[in-house]
């Protein structure tokens, strides 16, 4: 039995994108900035570069495509900066853990609403491989919540559901321009900034963090995963994106040093075997040679 190469597809591209949004924690600590200019200016690098892959790829086309989003494109579009605000907001107003805990419910969220609304079913794989991930990111941030993280846990959740419907949507509507969607989204998030920046601009130094944070962690990442989202069943494309709890800490750990403890090298564990376990079921079985 071959692979199914449009799966494999998919799973690359959302596994590309979980890479890309692992390294938002790195950026955020090495940003020295207050969270409305992070925000702001992530979002206009992740809008310039969205609306030039339009321009390339449309042309003098753009305005018709824009025109032909539906009721459905324009409501993704404040709940797509929602959601762009809420991640960049709770990794600055929580800690790392916390917001990758809330993010681990993606899996469940996205087959929840694929279920409500297009009556998908979950396989029993996915639902087995999801509730182990979430057993091994809860070990990782045993007793890490506290009182003042209620906001920023609040915000990583209304991302991770904004996420999620997005996701839906892109498989509910495959024709529907998602770099448009975002492009836009990223526009009003920092129209919305704006104003609450502090005067002055930010360092060259800075600005290039800026840049390089909005292209990578807003604008390729959100067209990998909604792309690939569109060839593989949404709570594998949040399985998959569960590897970014793992890789997250990973990156900041290699960058500044910080040891992970003993509960997180436990979750770490528990989340890579029950992620391979599952993926483990895309690779060809050999069939038993014939006896002589």
């Amino acid at each position: 039995m071959g692979i199914d190469r449009t799966r494999l597809l998919g799973i690359a591209f959302v596994a590309g994108a979980t890479v890309l949004w692992s390294s938002a924690g790195l950026f955020v600590r090495a940003i020295d900035l207050d969270v409305w200019q992070t925000l702001g200016w992530r979002a206009f690098f992740a809008a310039l570069s969205l609306f030039l892959i339009l321009l390339v790829q449309h042309g003098r086309r753009v305005g018709r495509v824009l025109g032909t989003l539906g009721p459905w494109g324009w409501l993704a579009i404040p709940v797509s900066a929602v959601s762009m605000y809420g991640y960049v907001a709770a990794l600055t107003m929580t800690t790392v853990a916390n917001v990758m805990t809330m993010y681990a419910t993606l899996p469940f969220l996205a087959v929840g609403i694929a279920y409500l609304w297009m009556g998908e079913k979950p396989s029993r794989r996915v639902v087995v491989a999801s509730l182990a991930s979430f057993a091994g990111i809860l070990v990782m941030t045993a007793g890490a919540v506290r009182p003042a993280d209620l906001l920023g846990i609040f915000l990583a959740f209304t991302m991770t559901a904004g996420f999620a419907f997005l996701l839906i949507l892109a498989r509910r509507e495959p024709g529907m321009s998602m770099a448009s969607i975002n492009g836009l989204a990223a526009l009003v998030c920092f129209l919305a900034c704006l104003p609450l920046m502090p005067a002055g601009l930010p360092s060259l130094e800075q600005f290039v963090l800026l840049a390089v944070f909005g292209v990578t962690t807003s604008a390729l990442a959100y067209l990998f995963f909604l792309h690939g989202g569109r060839f593989i069943p949404p709570g594998e494309a949040g399985l998959i994106g569960l590897l970014d709890v793992v890789l997250g800490p990973l990156w900041v750990w290699l960058a500044f040093s910080e040891t992970p403890g003993t509960a997180a090298l436990v979750g770490t564990a528990i989340v890579l075997a029950a992620t391979g376990w599952y993926l483990s079921s895309n690779l060809p079985r050999r069939r038993a040679a014939p006896l002589a």
